[in-house]
């Protein structure tokens, strides 16, 4: 049962990383959830909107990310959007130490910690139109 939604759009640049991280936490709070819930939904949306950043975008600042929140009774998905160039090859971009960027010293673990901490992602992609991360994660209420 779809109890709250949320959107919210933003630049694809690096300090909104923060901004993603701070509005999915405060929407996860009527869940309540703990504080290593919240930590763990925190840590995936940052690995979303990072890759978006730089590898959707090339890290060059131009372009705009959307995030989209859907709370249920007791569980929360996050969409995390840009417009990007797509990912070519989506399994393996999902193996772990895997990088489109080793130029750039990237770890190649960001789809592993979204999954990690995430209960499932999807991820829906077409080159040079975009990349979708569909994340959901059920919260163990705490005053429940």
């Amino acid at each position: 049962m779809l109890k709250n939604s949320m959107s919210v759009e933003f630049m694809a640049i690096s300090d909104n990383e923060r901004f993603a991280r701070s509005v999915a936490a405060a929407f996860v709070i009527g869940l309540d959830p703990t504080m290593e819930e919240i930590s763990e939904i925190k840590t995936a949306v940052s690995e979303a909107v990072t890759n978006a950043i730089i590898h959707g975008y090339n890290d060059t600042g131009r372009g705009r990310i959307v995030m989209e929140g859907t709370i249920y009774e007791d569980s929360v998905e996050f969409r995390i959007s840009d417009e990007g160039v797509g990912i070519s090859d989506i399994r393996r971009a999902r193996e772990p130490l895997y990088t489109g960027k080793p130029e750039d010293e990237r770890s190649g673990m960001g789809f592993t910690i979204m999954e990690t901490f995430m209960d499932s992602v999807e991820v829906e992609s077409e080159k040079n139109k975009g990349t979708s991360i569909i994340m959901t994660k059920t919260v163990k209420q705490v005053g429940k």
